[in-house]
């Protein structure tokens, strides 16, 4: 296999054979460099970081799961560095080409995982989603992604960011594919078919007016589908989602402080321009902040929990527009990123699933539509993708 679109690390093209039976058998996954495989360092999308840290010993539990079903490893993918961003621009390794959108970003953190799905170069990737490095490389690169009720599937041998919001998700060319290896990492559970559609006004309200019309003919098919939606507002009174974005912030950035700030300080690592500033904005969050941030984040929990319960599912925009363009400037990047983290943050901050179907296009890119459910309902989630969607791949 060659490293043809920038997917893999450097020395991160090589092969594992799974089982020789077993329901994945006979294709090929690639591992986000977050996920340890035994025998190769974990590099984390930086080399201080890779230079710091012995090879792992033992393969991670998912990584062991996908290879006992049959799948074969083709290798390990880029990350942004230590997972801690959106756009999928690595400074030290480069940015994943995203072949289903020429010269646009392939978003990150799970970058190279996304573009080598949509190469063709391996048929299903493992990623991680914190604040959307799952769902947001889908949208950007014309995939299905998944992430996972929080906690439900196995973080052990993954580099942590930040623990109350880690999940590993999964990248798949179809709706079909994406179940099958549900079925293979998520326990054992009922599958349920949903009862209610909810339509997230205020989320649709964030995305750009050409790219929300052409979402609206699957957005009304899910509602035939459905018998009808209902339309609700899923931000917090008075805030809305941005003020949901910026509790999921700080949050984020005292735990990502407390999970490597003593590493930061000890080896002073050479970060990208944009990363460094990044953790050096997460230092300068004050517990204080933090704390009463963690309180309502109960309160948002509950709330959606309420609206998510008996079977309801909630359907919201995966990102605001198309990718961006590899060259957009800083200024351009950073609202937009806020924009993204707005419609990904509640899936977060209430620790639910949310499934992404590539079901658009515009400008001829793709643009992702997502699902939300209640907790521990993944299984029917991936369910309802599959008998929605079939064997669809993207452009629809």
């Amino acid at each position: 296999m060659e490293n043809s679109v920038g997917a893999f690390l450097p020395d991160g093209l090589f092969e594992l054979e799974g089982a020789h039976e077993g329901p994945l058998k006979g294709l090929a996954f690639a591992a986000k460099d977050i996920i340890d495989v035994a025998g190769r360092v974990t590099g984390c999308g930086n080399p201080d970081w890779a230079a710091s840290h012995g090879a792992a010993t033992a393969h991670a539990p998912v990584v062991e799961a996908m290879l006992a079903a049959g799948a074969k490893l083709a290798g390990k993918t880029i990350t942004d560095e230590l997972a801690f961003s959106l756009n999928g621009q690595n400074f030290h390794y480069g940015t994943p080409a995203n072949t289903n959108a020429p010269g646009r970003i392939p978003g990150g953190s799970s970058c190279g995982s996304a573009a080598a799905v949509a190469a063709g170069l391996v048929d299903v990737a493992l990623g991680s989603d914190t604040g959307g490095s799952i769902r947001i490389p889908a949208s950007y690169c014309g995939l299905f992604g998944l992430r996972p009720s929080h906690g439900l599937v196995s973080l052990e041998g993954v580099m942590g960011l930040a623990p109350s919001f880690d999940t590993l998700g999964w990248f798949a060319p179809s709706a079909a594919l994406l179940r099958a290896v549900g079925e293979v990492l998520l326990p054992e559970g009922r599958s349920e078919a949903p009862a209610t559609l909810l339509l997230a006004e205020d989320a649709f309200a964030l995305m750009d007016e050409d790219a929300r019309a052409r979402l609206s003919p699957w957005v009304k098919r899910l509602e035939a589908r459905l018998g009808g939606g209902r339309a609700v507002e899923i931000g917090e009174p008075g805030g809305g989602l941005a003020t949901w974005m910026r509790r999921f912030r700080v949050i984020q950035a005292r735990e990502i402080c407390a999970q490597h700030g003593a590493w930061i300080a000890e080896h002073q690592p050479r970060f990208g321009p944009e990363i460094a500033a990044r953790f050096e904005w997460a230092a300068s969050i004050e517990e204080a902040e933090a704390a009463e941030a963690r309180r309502l984040r109960v309160e948002i929990t509950a709330r959606t929990e309420d609206l998510l319960a008996d079977g309801a599912l909630l359907c919201l925009p995966t990102a605001p527009n198309i990718a961006p363009r590899i060259d957009a400037g800083g200024e351009v990047l950073a609202t937009h990123r806020d924009r993204v983290l707005s419609l990904t943050s509640p899936a977060g901050l209430a620790g639910l699933p949310q499934v992404t179907l590539p079901l658009a296009q515009h400008e001829g890119c793709p643009l992702g539509l997502s699902l939300m459910a209640g907790p521990g309902a993944d299984r029917s989630l991936l369910d309802f993708a599959a008998s929605v969607c079939g064997d669809l791949t993207w452009p629809p």
